[in-house]
């Protein structure tokens, strides 16, 4: 059981970033849909239960050691591959910019500190753990990452002991739950998958798998509904703030807002690292200039943060879900075979 659970953390760790503990992810696929938002968060969860485990399968079989190994079972053709290979990587990139200026945008919203000083503050956290590589991002999940779930968890149980009305009737006719659930599904498997792939070593029996699927994706579903739920009572225009969630916090539970700093503030943390030891270790196929790819991951971080966290998850994250969802599909469709 401990194997299981110290690659389930690790997963939860990657999913429950900026975006998603501070609720802006999940305002930006489901909230316009209301009640019926639950319905997506639902069908979720359960896309990545089931695309988790296909992974880990093909992963674990295969013996599959980076993204392009990963490609080749679906796409035989080098060049597709390549390209595919550089969307992941553009894309995983984007989302470690995405939590370095999510840190930087709760101090400012927050604190009042200049974002810059926030951002900051987490690039030289992340260089640090960088030299770990994978086993410093194991080992930080293994202790932060259930503390952030009971945590979460015992907030939404108050919310819910608390709770007089939902604003359940916010639809929008134009748009679809159905497609904003594989839409978010897609985009979290790519981010993900070079995750799983650092995570090889890790895995011991095959049986364990469907375990840590089953686990990962309930806790998504667990996690992301508590977090609607704070979602929804909010009673301004969410689309002016930053970090939905943390305003909700301040202005209903007060008493819980320096609990609710450091979900959100560790969140970020433990994704932008899981992101970005993906990314390094994909880009770093033959193990040379290592430390060059990461002071370059950390400068450029801190540039790109500027244009502001809640612009880049509405704007980067739905056109990547839509890129994602042929991945998905050749994922879903894949017969898992042993050799």
């Amino acid at each position: 059981m401990k194997e299981i659970f110290v690659i389930v953390f690790t997963i939860i760790g990657a999913l429950i970033g900026a975006g998603f503990a501070s609720g802006q992810e999940l305002y930006s696929f489901f909230y316009i849909y209301g009640i019926k938002g639950i319905y997506g968060i639902i069908v979720t969860s359960f896309l990545i239960t089931i695309l988790i485990y296909k992974i880990l399968k093909i992963i674990y079989i295969k013996k599959i050691t980076n993204y392009d190994e990963f490609l080749s079972v679906f796409i035989k053709n080098k060049k597709i591959t390549k390209m595919t290979n550089l969307i992941l990587n553009i894309l995983l990139l984007v989302t470690f910019y995405i939590m370095i200026a999510g840190f930087g945008a709760y101090f400012e919203q927050e604190i009042g500190i200049n974002k810059m000083f926030g951002s900051l503050i987490l690039i030289i956290m992340c260089f640090c753990v960088f030299q770990t590589s994978v086993e410093g991002v194991i080992k930080i999940s293994r202790y932060i990452v259930p503390i952030l779930i009971l945590a979460i968890i015992g907030i939404g149980l108050i919310n819910l002991l608390t709770i007089n009305n939902l604003d359940t009737n916010i639809i929008d006719y134009k748009t679809n739950w159905l497609l904003s659930s594989i839409t978010y599904s897609s985009y979290n498997i790519i981010l993900l998958i070079p995750v799983l792939i650092s995570l090889k070593n890790q895995i011991k029996r095959e049986k364990n798998i469907k375990y840590i699927a089953i686990i990962s994706g309930a806790i998504t579903a667990i996690l992301a509904i508590i977090i609607y739920t704070l979602l929804m009572r909010i009673d301004i225009d969410i689309s002016k703030l930053e970090m939905p969630v943390v305003y909700m916090i301040r202005t209903f539970y007060e008493k819980f807002k320096t609990i609710y700093a450091f979900i959100i503030l560790v969140s970020i943390f433990t994704t932008a690292i899981s992101i970005g030891t993906g990314l390094l270790q994909n880009l770093n196929k033959k193990g040379k200039s290592y430390t060059q790819f990461v002071i370059f991951l950390c400068i450029t971080s801190l540039i790109i943060s500027n244009f502001g966290f809640s612009n880049l998850v509405k704007n980067v994250y739905p056109f990547f879900g839509y890129i994602g969802i042929i991945q998905i599909v050749l994922i879903l469709s894949k017969n898992i075979c042993k050799k």
